[in-house]
C-alpha cells in the first residue's frame, strides 16, 4: 500500500480518535506524510522505537495496541492462558505511561494478567521483576538515549533477556497479521483491576532487586569503614535512576552524595539537555558547575532508562575528563578480575563477555588472570543470552559483561545492562584506589602503561528518513563487495561480514565461519592491529563507524587514531554518495 493510502486510510477510519486525526489533517508537508507512513514501524529484537506522532512510522497508542496484540497471541499460542503474566515498566519519557497502560490494558482484554508498576522504573528492574514474579514476558516503554521527540517498546523473554532474533521474529509475524486496527481493543482500567487482571507491583519488588544489587559489593570492609569518605555527584538526567541509585548508595554508607537538582526530577522534555545520553560531556556541564565548590572524586550520570551510565574525572593536570565506555569497562573489568582474585573468590571457570565493537583491550586482561573472554553481537541482548547459558549448562561462572556504548552487567539475577549495579561498582572501585592515592584517571593510565594505549572513537552519521535508509544499505553494500582492501600504506589483511557469517583472511586466502546470528556488521581488521566496523543503528537513523588503533604512548595513539580516522571516513563518505 502507497504511504497516500494509509495517510487517508487513517484520516478516514473508525478507531482513530479526534485529536489524532487533527494531528493528520493538519500536516501540510507531504515530505512529513510520508515519513510517517511509507512504512510500519519495525519490530526487531529491540521491539519498537521512533519518533512520537501519529502514524505507521511512529509511536502512538495505535502501533502499542497492535504490537502488544501481536504479543498477546504469540503468547496465547505459545503458554496455556492460566500460566501467563507480563510484567511491565516504563520511564520519564513524553508518553511512557500512556504507552504502559495502552499496552497493559490491551494483554487484559485479551486475558492476560499484568504486573504494572505504580511509577517509573529503571529498565534492570523489569528485567528482574520477570523472572521474580515468574512472568512470561516483559515490556518495558524506553527508548533509552535517544533525543526527547523518541519513544519505544522493549520485549523481554520468560529469562529476564530482551527476546531473541528468533522469538522477535515469530511476534513480528503475529503483528505483522493483524490488517484491521479496530480489532485491536482494550480493557477498561477499573475492569482490568477489578477483575484481578491488572496487579499494581508493591515494594517488595524493589526491595528484593536493591538487597541483591548490595550483595555485589567485593570489598565490603572497605566499603563499610570508608563508604563515608567518597565525594560524589551524581545526576540522574530527569529518568528512572535516582531513587534507586541513590537507595543502594545511601544504605551502602556513601553519605557525600550529591545530586544536581535541576536534573533530579524524571521530566520527558529533558529541559536542561538536548540529548539526554551520558555519552554525550554536555549532560554533565551543570555538574561540573557543581563541582567548583564540593571537588568531588567522582561524577557520574544515568540515562532516561538507568541502564547505561557515564563518568567523569581529573586528570593529571586537574581538568575534568569524560571516561568512555571502552575505558570504564576496562577499569570495572581489571578491577573485578584483581579484588576477586586477591581475595581467592575468582572461579576457574570465570567468563566475561564484550560485543564485537568493544575494545580489544580487555582481552590482555582477561587473559592475566586466566578468564575466558568471549565476544557477541552488538546488543546487550545477546551478553543476556549467554548467561542464560552458562546457567542451563551449568559450566562457567559470568562474572562481568559489558559494551561500548555505557553498558555494564555483574551478577546474574538481571539479564540486561545495569546502571544501578555499575554505579554501586564504579564507587567502590573509586574508593578503592583513592584509598591507595589514586583516582580513576591514575587507574587508567597505570593499565594503559601495562596492556598498550588502546584507543577507539565511534562516528554515528545521520541519514534521515527513505532516502537515508537506502543510502546506509547502499554503503554497506559497496564495502561488502566493491573496497579495496588497500588501506593507505596498511593491509586489511581480515574481514568479517557477519551478515553472512563469514571471516575471510585476505593475506592466506582462507575462510572459516563465524559462530553468530546473522548480522548487517562488516569489520575490517588490519595488519597493525587496528580495525573498523560498520553497521546500521537498531534505533535511530544512523550508519555507525567504530574505529580502534593501538599505540605506545597517549599522544601516540591519538596521532594514529586521527590518521586512521581520516581514511576510514573517506571511505564512508565515498560509500555513502
Amino acid at each position: 500500500m502507497l504511504y497516500e493510502e494509509k495517510y487517508n486510510l487513517w484520516l478516514n477510519s473508525q478507531f482513530l480518535d479526534e485529536n489524532s486525526k487533527k494531528e493528520l489533517s493538519g500536516i501540510k508537508d507531504e515530505k512529513e506524510i510520508e515519513d510517517r507512513f511509507y512504512k510500519d514501524l519495525e519490530f526487531g529484537t529491540g521491539g519498537l522505537r521512533g519518533i512520537i506522532g501519529i502514524g505507521t512510522n511512529r509511536m502512538n497508542i495505535y502501533t502499542v495496541g497492535k504490537a502488544t496484540k501481536g504479543l498477546a497471541d504469540y503468547l496465547l499460542n505459545k503458554y496455556e492462558s492460566q500460566d501467563i503474566s507480563v510484567s511491565i515498566a516504563y520511564d520519564s519519557r513524553i508518553m511512557s505511561k500512556e504507552f504502559a497502560e495502552t499496552a497493559s490494558l490491551v494483554l487484559c482484554f485479551n486475558g492476560i494478567k499484568v504486573n504494572l508498576f505504580e511509577s517509573l522504573r529503571p529498565t534492570p528492574m523489569l528485567s528482574y521483576t520477570v523472572r521474580y514474579l515468574k512472568s512470561k514476558a516483559g515490556i518495558v516503554i524506553t527508548a533509552s538515549h535517544n533525543p526527547k521527540e523518541y519513544n519505544g517498546y522493549k520485549v523481554y523473554g520468560e529469562d529476564g533477556g530482551q527476546i531473541t532474533d528468533r522469538s522477535a521474529k515469530e511476534i513480528f509475524s503475529y503483528i505483522e497479521a493483524i490488517n484491521d486496527l479496530s480489532i485491536v481493543k482494550r480493557m477498561k482500567l477499573d475492569e482490568a483491576l477489578s477483575k484481578g487482571l491488572l496487579n499494581i507491583i508493591g515494594k517488595d519488588v524493589d526491595r528484593s532487586y536493591i538487597e541483591n544489587v548490595k550483595k555485589l559489593t567485593i570489598r565490603k570492609q572497605l566499603v563499610n569503614n570508608l563508604a563515608k569518605d567518597l565525594k560524589i555527584i551524581y545526576t540522574p538526567i530527569h529518568g528512572a535512576g535516582n531513587i534507586p541509585v541513590r537507595t543502594v548508595l545511601s544504605e551502602l554508607g556513601y553519605k557525600n552524595l550529591n545530586v544536581v537538582k535541576e536534573q533530579e526530577m524524571p521530566d520527558g522534555t529533558f529541559p536542561t539537555i538536548k540529548y539526554p545520553n551520558p555519552e554525550d560531556p554536555k549532560v554533565f556541564n551543570i555538574a561540573l558547575k557543581m563541582a567548583d565548590n564540593i571537588n568531588p572524586d567522582i561524577i557520574f550520570g544515568t540515562d532516561p532508562d538507568c541502564d547505561r551510565v557515564g563518568v567523569v574525572v581529573k586528570d593529571d593536570s586537574g581538568n575534568y575528563k569524560t571516561l568512555t565506555g571502552n575505558q570504564m569497562g576496562i577499569l570495572l573489568t581489571h578491577y573485578m578480575l584483581s579484588s576477586l582474585k586477591e581475595l581467592n573468590k575468582l572461579p576457574g571457570n570465570s567468563i566475561v563477555v564484550k560485543t564485537i565493537v568493544t575494545t580489544e583491550m580487555v582481552s590482555e586482561i582477561t587473559k592475566e588472570y586466566g578468564v575466558e573472554l568471549i565476544n557477541v553481537l552488538t546488543g546487550f541482548k545477546y551478553i543476556g543470552e549467554k548467561i542464560k547459558e552458562f546457567e542451563e549448562n551449568n559450566d562457567k561462572k559470568f562474572v562481568f559483561g559489558f559494551e561500548e556504548s555505557y553498558g555494564y552487567l555483574a551478577g546474574n539475577f538481571v539479564r540486561d545492562k545495569d546502571a544501578v549495579i555499575a554505579c554501586m561498582l564504579i564507587c567502590e572501585m573509586a574508593l578503592y584506589y583513592k584509598n591507595k592515592g589514586m583516582n580513576l584517571y591514575h587507574a587508567l593510565t597505570e593499565l594503559y602503561n601495562k596492556y598498550g594505549f588502546y584507543k577507539e572513537k565511534l562516528v554515528s552519521i545521520e541519514l534521515k528518513g527513505k532516502k537515508g535508509h537506502e543510502k546506509i544499505e547502499s554503503a554497506l553494500e559497496f564495502m561488502r563487495h566493491s573496497m579495496s582492501y588497500n588501506f593507505g600504506g596498511s593491509k586489511i589483511v581480515k574481514k568479517i561480514d557477519y551478515k553472512i557469517g563469514i571471516e575471510k583472511d585476505i593475506v592466506n586466502i582462507t575462510e572459516n565461519r563465524v559462530n553468530l546470528p546473522k548480522s548487517n556488521v562488516l569489520k575490517f581488521v588490519l595488519e597493525d592491529k587496528s580495525w573498523f566496523a560498520v553497521r546500521p543503528s537498531g534505533t535511530e537513523p544512523k550508519i555507525k563507524i567504530y574505529m580502534s588503533v593501538v599505540g605506545d604512548s597517549y599522544k601516540n595513539s591519538e596521532l594514529k587514531m586521527s590518521k586512521f580516522e581520516n581514511k576510514v571516513m573517506g571511505i564512508i563518505h565515498k560509500a555513502c554518495d
